[in-house]
This record gives C-alpha cells, sequence and structure tokens, in this order.
C-alpha cells in the first residue's frame, strides 16, 4: 500500500504545480491582451492628436499656439482602458507632449518652418489583474508581479496635397477676368452666397456636390462626416429648396433648437462668435479671420483666430441666443433656443472641431468644378432663403492656407490634408 500512497500524493503535487503554471499562462494572456487594447486605444488618440495639430500648420506666427489647442482637443476627447474612462490627472495629455519639427525633422518653435506634428504619451496605471493575483500566491514582490503597467504611443502628420476632398456643398463664381490663384478676390474679402436669386460673378450659390438637384441632399452634404472624393472637372449639381439645411449650418456655430441632440453629436466649431456689419464694420476687405477691428466694431469684437482659442460662443461670454442676436443684429433666437457652453471646459472647448474654416468648389458657368477655395463661414442662418455671407481667405491649396479636410491625400491640387507619416 505505501507505494502507492506515495504514489497518490505525488500526483497532487504534479496537478497543483500545473495550476499555478496554467493560471500564470492564463495570466499572461489577458494581461497582455489588456495592455494591447490600451496601447491600440492610446495609439488612437495619439493619431487624433497629430492629424489635428498638423491641421492648422499653416506657417502663419500664431500656428504653434492654435496646433497645440487642437491636438490637446482631439487627443483627449478619446476614451481608454476599455472606452471606460477620459484621461485624467497625470494621465491626460499635456501641451510638453506636442512637438513641431521642421522639414530636417529637427524639433522647431518657428512657425513657418514647422513642417510636422508629434504627439508622443505615455499612459500610466494600466491595471494587472492575474499577474498581481499570481505574484501574491507565490508571495514574489518582484516588479515582474506589479499591479499596473504603462503604455507609449507616438504619431507625427503633416499635411499633403489631395487627390480629392470634401468641401461644402457651394460654389464659388470668380469675378469677371479673375483667374488662378484667387480668382478675382481678395484675401479677407466678404462674399455673398445668394438664398434664392440666381447667383453671379463674383458670388456664391448652393451646389450638390454629388452632381444631383436633390434638395435633401444639400443638408446631408453639409452634416458630419460630408461628402468626400470631390475633384477639379467634376460638375456640381444646383439643387431645389434647400428648406433642411439651417440646422446643420448653424450647428457649427454651436446654435440648436429644442430636441436637438446638440453638440456631442451635431459638433460646433471651437467659437460660435458670428461676424455681421453690425459687429464688424471694417471696410473690404474686411478680414474677419485674422484682422483686427476697427475701433466702430462692437465691443466684443475680435478676430476668428482670437475667438478660436478663447472657445467663445454666439453670446461671446454666455449662452444666450437673443444675447449673441445682440451682438450680430441677426433674429436667430425664434427658432433656436440652445448654445454650446464657451470658454475653457465648455462644449467649444471639449466637443468642437474646426467646423468654420471650409472648403469650397471654384466653378465656372457650366457647374464644373475649377479650384477650391479656403473660406470663412461667417454667420449663421435665420433661414434657408436668406443671403448669407462667407469671407475669402485664399486658394485653398496655397502652403500657407488654413484650410486642411478630410480627403485622399497625394494629389497635386486642391485642399491640403493632415497625412499620418509615422
Amino acid at each position: 500500500m505505501s507505494p502507492r500512497i506515495r504514489q497518490g500524493g505525488a500526483v497532487v503535487v504534479v496537478v497543483a504545480l500545473s495550476m499555478l503554471f496554467l493560471l500564470g499562462f492564463m495570466g499572461l494572456a489577458l494581461d497582455f491582451g489588456h495592455l494591447f487594447v490600451a496601447k491600440d486605444e492610446l495609439q488612437t488618440s495619439v493619431d487624433a492628436c497629430a492629424l489635428a495639430a498638423a491641421q492648422e500648420l499653416d506657417g502663419a506666427t500664431d500656428a504653434l499656439t492654435r496646433a497645440s489647442s487642437a491636438g490637446l482637443t482631439a487627443g483627449n476627447l478619446n476614451r481608454v482602458d476599455f472606452q471606460s474612462s477620459t484621461w485624467g490627472g497625470q494621465n491626460k495629455l499635456i501641451s510638453s507632449e506636442i512637438t513641431f519639427r521642421d522639414i530636417t525633422y529637427s524639433v522647431t518653435t518657428i512657425a513657418a518652418n514647422a513642417q510636422y506634428a508629434q504627439c508622443d504619451h505615455q499612459q500610466d496605471g494600466v491595471r494587472m489583474w492575474l499577474i498581481q493575483a499570481m505574484g501574491a500566491s507565490v508571495g514574489s514582490s518582484n516588479a515582474a508581479y506589479a499591479g499596473t503597467n504603462s503604455v507609449g504611443a507616438l504619431a507625427v502628420a503633416r499635411r499633403a496635397g489631395t487627390q480629392k476632398t470634401c468641401p461644402l456643398p457651394l460654389g464659388l463664381i470668380p469675378k469677371s477676368g479673375g483667374g488662378s490663384p484667387n480668382y478675382g478676390f481678395q484675401v479677407g474679402e466678404w462674399v455673398t452666397v445668394m438664398g434664392q436669386k440666381t447667383p453671379a460673378a463674383g458670388q456664391m450659390g448652393w451646389n450638390n456636390l454629388d452632381g444631383s438637384n436633390s434638395a435633401s441632399e444639400a443638408a446631408l452634404e453639409l452634416a458630419e462626416p460630408g461628402y468626400c472624393g470631390v475633384k477639379v472637372g467634376d460638375t456640381v449639381g444646383k439643387p431645389g429648396a434647400k428648406q433642411s439645411v439651417a440646422d446643420v449650418w448653424n450647428a457649427r456655430f454651436g446654435i440648436y433648437k429644442n430636441g436637438d441632440p446638440g453638440p456631442s453629436v451635431n459638433h460646433p466649431d471651437k467659437t460660435g462668435y458670428a461676424y455681421t456689419p453690425n459687429n464688424w464694420k471694417n471696410s473690404v476687405p474686411q478680414n474677419a479671420y485674422a484682422g483686427q477691428p476697427y475701433n466702430t466694431c462692437h465691443g466684443t469684437a475680435h478676430n476668428f483666430k482670437t475667438k478660436q482659442l478663447s472657445y467663445a460662443s454666439y453670446d461671446d461670454t454666455g449662452t444666450s441666443v437673443s444675447g449673441g442676436d445682440g451682438i450680430t443684429g441677426l433674429r436667430m433666437s425664434g427658432g433656436y433656443k440652445t448654445l454650446a457652453t464657451p470658454a475653457l471646459a465648455g462644449e467649444h472647448q471639449q466637443l468642437g472641431h474646426s467646423r468654420r474654416i471650409v472648403t469650397v468648389p471654384i466653378i465656372n458657368t457650366s457647374a464644373k468644378v475649377l479650384d477650391f477655395a479656403c473660406m470663412l463661414i461667417l454667420q449663421p442662418m435665420t433661414s434657408p432663403t436668406v443671403d448669407i455671407q462667407l469671407e475669402f481667405i485664399g486658394n485653398a491649396g496655397s502652403a500657407n492656407s488654413p484650410c486642411s479636410s478630410n480627403g485622399a491625400a497625394s494629389g497635386a491640387s486642391g485642399a491640403t490634408v493632415p497625412v499620418l507619416v509615422q
């Protein structure tokens, strides 16, 4: 009997040791899988950071400030740890983790030299479940059995020309005799979009990007994610009554009707501050994008770039639609009830995207796309049939254009797009 008893005891020991090893392998699989997911989520965050920052690299003196702000907003919008929570505390992406590089990939703080945006972040505190338990079971305090671990991710992006782009469903008609690159327009000049009348030379009209005449298509192309795939040589369509465009247009200003899902779905720009002849009284070219306001302008008036950095609302610092109307002289308050909240930690800062610096097709009298303009949306719509205005900022393909949109990269014409290079 004794040999059999000893043999049975040996089997128990072998099984116990085997279970310990199996637990270890299971812990490695689960915990390294957790690290892999955290790494993947972190990579998505830094990719978004780099792309948003690269979009702002237009060579202007404030480009790096705008790029850092855009990168932080985009990167910190992403959720981590199985999408359960947003970054916070020490794990939040910070401005020092966003750097800029020149054409030789050397770090630069000179906006005119910045060609690349780099976001580099380490995520600490990723929980190790079974590996920690395994360490406790064997009585080990070795770092290999730590309760948390870290992952890191890096992304680099730059701007590149497009084959195709994602413009607004509008058509800018060149001025008489005007040719490339600015087609007769002055940088900073305001251009009217005709709500009902047929646009003439030097004006704009509604034009469906898919070539159709559907009234509802214009609203679909204005809404997120928009219509992509437009290129030079395409022919755009002329829609009929455009009753549904106002709501998606006004969402870009953070202006919503009751029942609208609001800024978490219909994202605003980083500022909803609007420009009309009532509050911005500069003569032609008015230059609301980057100019200085005349002393006759409204007391709240500053250029668009300044307002974006302060995340100003349509009401400048408040959430009253009628308060914004008091600045602009418009009458939005009849149908629109809600504004995105302003300032740091407000909805313009937390949920805002670049939605008012836009690409617009330049078309000829046959509605064929000749080129693309970079423009600033100035005003919300009180109704779909009113005339509104945009400001001409320049050719979308110029090296210093603030326009950058979605689209297929590696083209020789049209707007530029931010693309990941690492």
